[in-house]
Order: C-alpha cells, then structure tokens, then sequence
C-alpha cells in the first residue's frame, strides 16, 4: 500500500475528506494510482492532477 492510499480519502480537486456515495474513486489513466473526487468536483468538471505522476484531467 503506497504512502498515498495510506491517508485518508481526499478529494484530489478541491482536497476535503471524501465520505458518501456521490464520490467517485478510478485509476489514473497514466499511472493507476487510485485518484478521489468529490461530487461537487465532478459536477463541476473541476480539473485534477494525480498526486503521483502529475496527469491532468477534467
């Protein structure tokens, strides 16, 4: 388990905890580490960067 997976869910956008079910967890498209988001994030197609390689996305 990595030093990232270890903390506590965060959304990788804005950075609160993430609890519930409108959250939306997925692997990074370049490096798979595991990327949270927050439903206001993804509503709001707020940009992201993994903390792990640096990817952008929508």
């Amino acid at each position: 388990m990595s030093q990232t997976q270890k903390q506590a869910r965060k959304c990788v956008s804005c950075g609160i905890n993430i609890s519930g079910t409108n959250a939306a967890s997925f692997k990074c498209p370049d490096c798979g580490q595991t990327i949270y988001r927050c439903a206001k994030c993804r509503k709001q197609s707020n940009l992201y960067e993994c903390p792990d390689c640096g990817f952008l996305g929508p």
